[in-house]
């Protein structure tokens, strides 16, 4: 039986990582070792580990990306706006509807990690009209 899917992260330092992902996003670290972290927020999890070759990790053509799906995505994104208003212009973008029927925004963490956040479209209105 499958349980989880946690994406390994390679990041050019894993200690300013630690820090984005805890102070900007939300998430809480519950494991710690040289070059490696282990963070989680609600039922989503994430494993940063050094990169062999962080000078890499800067190239956009070398982007990753995950995807997180959420309950909220409006609410989720009034909670973070603050701490994503202080990123540099470009990493962040708003919540959109897709053509394919998400409701999503993006985040772009320090090592060019295209992290997006989505719900159904249909589920982001009934959330809208019954908060």
């Amino acid at each position: 039986m499958l349980k989880q899917i946690t994406p390994m992260v390679p990041v050019a330092d894993v200690d300013l990582s630690v820090a984005f992902f805890t102070t900007t996003l939300g998430f809480t670290p519950t494991f710690r070792a040289e070059g490696y972290a282990f963070l989680r927020r609600d039922g989503v999890a994430l494993r940063l580990i050094a990169s062999c070759n962080p000078a890499d990790m800067h190239d956009q053509k070398r982007q990753q990306a995950c995807y997180i799906d959420v309950e909220g995505l409006d609410r989720l994104y009034a909670e973070l706006k603050p701490r994503l208003d202080q990123l540099p212009e470009g990493r962040v973008k708003p919540p959109f509807d897709t053509f394919y029927g998400q409701r999503e925004f993006h985040v772009i963490d320090l090592d060019a990690l295209l992290i997006m956040f989505g719900e159904p479209v249909a589920a982001s209105a009934t959330a809208e009209r019954a908060g």
